[in-house]
């Protein structure tokens, strides 16, 4: 019998000791509950998104995207940065739309200035453009266009008309 009671005293002590973290286990339940649901969800929202992407990837060959650009371009000494530029754009843009109580000469440098940075863009992201060859109504179409493939490649530019956003397909 001194074996069953000396085991007997060992399972009492430690229950008393394994108390505590049965208690904080009972009262913080739904916190752990929560904390392994929130661990799991993001989990899968993560492998969900890396197969997106896998898909994608695979539709649109990606690799042949970039095939044509020539990345020595990047490179070349005194080349502005594209985050520059667009900057220059944003800037010039809003000159260009705000022009209607400036000069005639301050509207033309603007406008010459503005077609000269999109011509930079494009030449760094490799879009083929006729800016420098047009002139009136026709360098303007050109310009909207370019604009749009500005856009579609990421390059936000201010719209036409102030107030609206640019939206093209």
């Amino acid at each position: 019998m001194g074996v069953g009671r000396g085991l007997l005293l060992v399972l009492a002590i430690l229950a008393v000791c394994c108390l505590p973290a049965l208690f904080a286990l009972v009262f913080c339940a739904d916190e752990i509950l929560d904390r392994v649901a929130c661990g799991w969800a993001e989990w899968r929202e993560q492998r969900r998104e890396r197969r997106t992407i896998a898909r994608l990837d695979r539709a649109i060959e990606a690799e042949s995207l970039t095939r044509d650009i020539d990345l020595t371009e990047f490179d070349r000494e005194g080349r502005r940065p594209l985050e520059q530029l667009a900057i220059d754009l944003r800037r010039l843009g809003g000159h260009r739309l705000a022009a209607a109580d400036r000069s005639v000469v301050w509207h033309g440098a603007v406008i010459d200035a503005y077609d000269e940075r999109l011509r930079a863009a494009c030449g760094a992201l490799g879009i083929a453009e006729h800016l420098a060859e047009l002139e009136g109504v026709d360098r303007e179409i050109e310009r909207v266009r370019v604009e749009g493939l500005l856009h579609a490649a990421g390059l936000t530019l201010p719209a036409a008309r102030p107030g609206h956003h640019q939206r093209h397909r």
